[in-house]
């Protein structure tokens, strides 16, 4: 589990450093943000890329790629609901 949790931690380092160059924020409830994390986490451990937790992995490589995080979709998706899909990254208020 310990392997899970240093996976976990540069999910976060990883997306924190994103958000602030994209000029997004982070989930600011911690809660959320962590179970996001985790979701992350999981896909890297299981099929070695950084897979949307929250969308399907197809096992087709070119479909797939359109969800490695941050996803192909996640800035329309900002821009029109004020979070990804997600609810990792967030339009900054």
């Amino acid at each position: 589990m310990n392997g899970h949790n240093e996976l976990k931690d540069k999910m976060y380092e990883w997306t924190e450093k994103y958000a602030t160059k994209a000029g997004y924020k982070l989930n600011p409830d911690r809660e959320a943000l962590e179970y996001v994390l985790d979701g992350l986490a999981s896909r890297v451990e299981k099929f070695g890329r950084r897979y949307c937790p929250c969308r399907i992995v197809t096992g087709d490589e070119k479909e797939d790629r359109k969800i490695v995080c941050p996803c192909i979709y996640h800035k329309d998706e900002i821009e029109k609901d004020g979070n990804c899909h997600c609810e990792l990254f967030f339009r900054p208020s």
